[in-house]
């Protein structure tokens, strides 16, 4: 098994927001033994279809996809599910697996109180 884990962000065409996104991915990248791609879902590059795309060509067969979203919207019930469908059809050596959005970890909601007590001083 070559397993490898894609950042899901949902996409935008302005640069500025997709800078933090970026900024994270080149943060964990030294953090993290499996290999990491940033994908975004939709109007910009590099798309998940591209990043999976990309992975199955270097020889990875597992992707999980951690979306960096809060909660588990339209777009993550319906939308990426759509998009893994399609993709498990035209790769179907790649198993492809979605996670949880980061918004329902526990240490995410711990950062976030965390901040809120910072800015609260």
């Amino acid at each position: 098994m070559n397993k490898a884990l894609i950042l899901l962000a949902h996409g935008s065409p302005d640069s500025r927001w997709q800078a933090p996104f970026e900024a994270l991915e080149s943060q964990l990248k030294p953090r993290v033994s499996t290999r990491l791609r940033l994908a975004y879902m939709e109007l910009c590059e590099p798309s998940l279809e591209t990043v999976v795309e990309e992975l199955s060509k270097e020889g990875f067969d597992t992707l999980d996809i951690l979306p960096l979203f809060f909660a588990a919207g339209r777009h993550l019930r319906e939308d990426v599910p759509a998009q893994l469908e399609a993709l498990n059809q035209h790769y179907p050596k790649v198993s492809l697996s979605l996670l949880e959005p980061v918004g329902q970890h526990q240490a995410f909601t711990n950062a976030i109180v965390n901040i809120v007590e910072e800015t609260s001083h």
